[in-house]
């Protein structure tokens, strides 16, 4: 269960990550873009590392309150939902 977990985060992380290059793409060619409220969507469900990475890598909604604080409270309640789940196990179970 534990590998299904991580294979998730992993997942919605590179899909949320792919969704904001997109996004910073379509905002150049002032084309159609994908709603904020998607984005967050993807955050809180599990992509919230890939937000603040893709955040940090294209420099892309980092003046909105929204995604700069968001996603890196997101990704801290995530942290600390898989703790108080699996405590340390979850990370030994990746390991071995």
């Amino acid at each position: 269960m534990t590998i299904i977990i991580a294979i998730y985060y992993i997942v919605i992380n590179v899909i949320l990550w792919g969704m904001m290059s997109h996004d910073k793409k379509q905002a150049k060619r002032r084309g159609r873009r994908i709603p904020e409220r998607r984005l967050l969507t993807f955050g809180i469900i599990g992509g919230a590392f890939g937000g603040v990475a893709a955040m940090r890598t294209f420099r892309h909604k980092t003046k909105h309150p929204a995604f700069s604080v968001g996603f890196p409270a997101m990704a801290i309640l995530h942290v600390a939902l898989l703790y108080s789940i699996y405590g340390t196990g979850f990370w030994t179970a990746l390991s071995q």
